[in-house]
């Protein structure tokens, strides 16, 4: 498959993550494209955005699935193979954020995370990867976070598990090429969705977190993932305001200097 010209129409493709936010976009969006999709996540309400789709005319299935459970994420490969054909997509988007002081998260809270954003797309990256390795080919885009490049203080777990993401994808790409399977990772920005509301916390910082006014639209996030995979970028990363921290960091990391002591600060009130 040749990433940089392909469509999307007549493609088969699995989101983790497709009960809300970017999941249900990218749903949303190949389907309109034309391809099928087969959305997975643990919380029931997949099923609700599958219902969508299917009254629109797309094909779509819905998989209750914890992307931790690396037998279960085997079996979704399976079983949308055998329900639609074949698989030519993988996006591993499941994915749960945290904000605390790092002392104060548990070593389940820790655990919990590692497992959902770098675990869980392991396990569907390496299920994806071996079907396609054998069929001629294919894609796999991995959801990390501009917190997989730049720290983030108050999100030390989540930023450790987006880094070993970014880490991973790069390194699976280089092995993937000769099998003709494109690998990619997506680094957004804040993005609007239950994301923020459902962020892991210490006990001791029981306030909801409310999504960042920078944050960008689902539906654009879901635009520019599937751009950028079209393009078969190694890394994508958006928006704009997104860019420029990753370059700050890259060129002048003393610029996000104040940034980080402001969140620690806020961190500490």
């Amino acid at each position: 498959m040749g990433a940089s010209s392909h469509s999307y129409r007549d493609r088969v493709a699995i989101i983790t993550g497709g009960a809300s936010g970017i999941g249900a976009a990218l749903a949303e969006e190949l389907a309109r494209r034309g391809s099928s999709v087969a959305l997975a996540d643990r919380d029931a309400r997949v099923e609700q955005v599958v219902e969508r789709l299917t009254a629109t005319g797309a094909t779509a299935r819905a998989f209750v699935v914890d992307v931790t459970d690396a037998g279960r994420v085997e079996e979704l490969v399976r079983a949308t193979v055998l329900e639609l054909g074949r698989l030519d997509m993988m996006f591993n988007n499941a994915g749960l954020g945290c904000f605390g002081d790092a002392r104060e998260f548990s070593p389940e809270q820790w655990r919990e995370i590692m497992e959902v954003n770098f675990w869980g797309c392991v396990h569907g990256s390496l299920a994806a990867y071996r079907w396609m390795a054998e069929h001629g080919g294919g894609q796999i885009v991995n959801t990390a976070s501009l917190a997989g490049l730049v720290p983030v203080p108050g999100a030390a777990p989540y930023a450790a598990a987006k880094h070993a993401v970014v880490g991973f994808t790069l390194s699976l790409r280089a092995e993937a090429t000769d099998f003709g399977v494109h690998v990619n990772v997506v680094c957004p920005g804040p993005v609007r969705s239950e994301f923020h509301a459902a962020m892991v916390r210490p006990v001791s910082d029981p306030l909801e977190r409310r999504t960042p006014a920078s944050a960008i639209d689902a539906t654009a996030a879901a635009h520019a993932i599937l751009d950028g995979a079209a393009n078969d970028e190694p890394v994508i990363v958006f928006p704009a305001l997104a860019r420029r921290t990753w370059r700050k960091w890259r060129w002048w990391p003393s610029l996000l200097t104040k940034a980080h002591r402001d969140i620690v600060a806020a961190l500490r009130r």
